[in-house]
């Protein structure tokens, strides 16, 4: 069962969430950088409902979602917020696209620019400790499973084979 979400969301809310998120300095102009407060609200967009703004230094015009993968794209405050949440969440794509009411190639489009831009966002620095260990988050969270049989040989033997093939690694 899928639930119309994006009717229950509230646009002002998301925008302003969105405003906090995209632009942590504050909404600016995208070809001149003036701040929103020196510029005009030009317009609301017919299916988005976004306030357009006009800037009175260079006349360009621009919105909440300019200089993002947003832009050019005609997503509700709503849908937008609701989109990064499923994405994060790693919910599928068709479900994602039924609740949002939006196209299943578009969901995907987005998935994948999103999960490009996080890929760069990534630290190329390596970790400063030669040994890493698994925490249980990794652990799968469901039913156990069935006990397997003991392996013969001795814990102590395990890790410094595991320490070798680490170093190898390296």
């Amino acid at each position: 069962m899928d639930f119309p979400i994006v009717d229950l969301l509230d646009d002002d809310i998301s925008e302003s969430w969105l405003v906090k998120h995209f632009h942590p300095k504050g909404l600016k102009c995208s070809r001149c950088r003036t701040k929103v407060n020196r510029a005009r609200a030009f317009r609301q967009t017919r299916r988005s409902q976004v306030t357009v703004y006009r800037c009175q230094q260079c006349q360009s015009i621009y919105t909440l979602y300019s200089g993002t993968v947003f832009e050019a794209k005609h997503l509700r405050p709503a849908q937008v917020v609701l989109l990064l949440r499923g994405i994060c969440k790693g919910e599928p794509t068709a479900g994602l696209a039924r609740e949002l009411h939006l196209s299943r190639r578009t969901v995907h489009e987005l998935r994948q620019q999103l999960q490009a831009n996080a890929l760069r966002q990534q630290p190329t620095t390596p970790l400063p400790d030669r040994r890493a260990e698994t925490d249980e988050m990794f652990q799968n969270a469901g039913e156990k499973r069935p006990q397997t049989s003991r392996s013969t040989r001795s814990a102590t033997a395990a890790c410094q084979q595991a320490a070798r093939a680490w170093d190898v690694c390296q």
